[in-house]
């Protein structure tokens, strides 16, 4: 994990990494329906930047390929310099942080190292981001809560 000290004196306040869980969705429900077991899952536990600034789950390709996640086409991205570019995108993300679990899509990017939590996660996961910890916590220990209008 990255020290509040580190981010100071990388400028990244509102950044923090922390351990993800991933699976392959359709290797999870193989199993339940008891067509794999348990032990063929592909599964994976990788470190994530936490960025409140990013809007998408965001995975290196190593761990994509690792995983097997089932293509979904393409993404056009932009970078915080303003750069622009098209990626892979891969469906059937199972991700567990912070005790909650949910399924996503995710962009690929090819020379990540980390993974990259956005909004999106954090929203649908509905968890509370403590930059001065350095850590994920649930709104509600015992419940996702969803804003409805």
């Amino acid at each position: 994990m990255i020290s509040e000290s580190q981010r100071k004196e990388t400028g990244e306040m509102g950044r923090f990494s922390v351990d993800i869980s991933l699976a392959n969705n359709r290797d999870v429900q193989l199993a339940a329906a008891g067509a794999l077991s348990e032990d063929e899952v592909r599964r994976a536990v990788v470190a994530a930047v936490v960025d409140t600034g990013a809007a998408h789950l965001v995975l290196p390709e190593k761990v994509v390929d690792e995983l097997g996640f089932p293509e979904a086409g393409q993404v056009k991205v932009r970078y915080a310099v303003h750069r622009t570019g098209k990626r892979r995108r891969v469906s059937n993300v199972v991700l567990e942080a912070a005790g909650r679990e949910a399924v996503f899509t995710a962009i690929v990017e090819p020379k990540r190292e980390t993974a990259l939590l956005g909004a999106v996660v954090l929203e649908e996961l509905d968890l509370v981001v403590d930059c001065t910890a350095g850590a994920l916590h649930p709104r509600d220990p015992d419940w996702i809560i969803s804003e409805i209008e």
